[in-house]
């Protein structure tokens, strides 16, 4: 594996306990019976989405990054297909939080624009990785 793919792989890894950290929160709000999660399905649906993506992103995350090093790619593109995968995991769980921080919000903000730019980055990132495999 590359230095650079190490090192993104040691960044991911250093968000599972964010992650894990945000399913307690969810179970906390649950349990707790937090005024604004319950009793907001939109902010409820929402958040459960952002945790449930920024997880299984983290994972797909670390599995592309041991094909990446095995493309025919140019090293800036090598780069560049790094950077847009990992950005999934950021951009998407943030658009889905973020759209609904306040428990009062019955609808999303336009900060759930972060889960489409989020998408669209995995989307490059995943056809030029599977263009260099071919």
């Amino acid at each position: 594996m590359s230095p650079s793919s190490l090192s993104t792989a040691g960044v991911l890894l250093i968000t599972v306990p964010a992650v894990a950290f945000g399913g307690l929160s969810l179970l906390a709000h649950i349990m707790r019976d937090i005024p604004g999660y319950l009793d907001n399905p939109v902010r409820r649906g929402l958040w459960r989405a952002g945790h449930a993506h920024a997880g299984v992103l983290v994972l797909f995350a670390l599995v592309a990054l041991l094909y990446i090093d095995q493309t025919d790619l140019s090293e800036g593109m090598k780069s560049l297909t790094r950077t847009l995968i990992v950005a999934a995991p950021i951009l998407m769980p943030l658009g889905f939080f973020l759209s609904v921080v306040r428990p009062s919000d019955t609808r999303p903000s336009k900060l759930i624009w972060l889960v489409a730019l989020g998408g669209i980055s995995l989307g490059a990132g995943t056809l030029s990785l599977g263009i260099g495999l071919v």
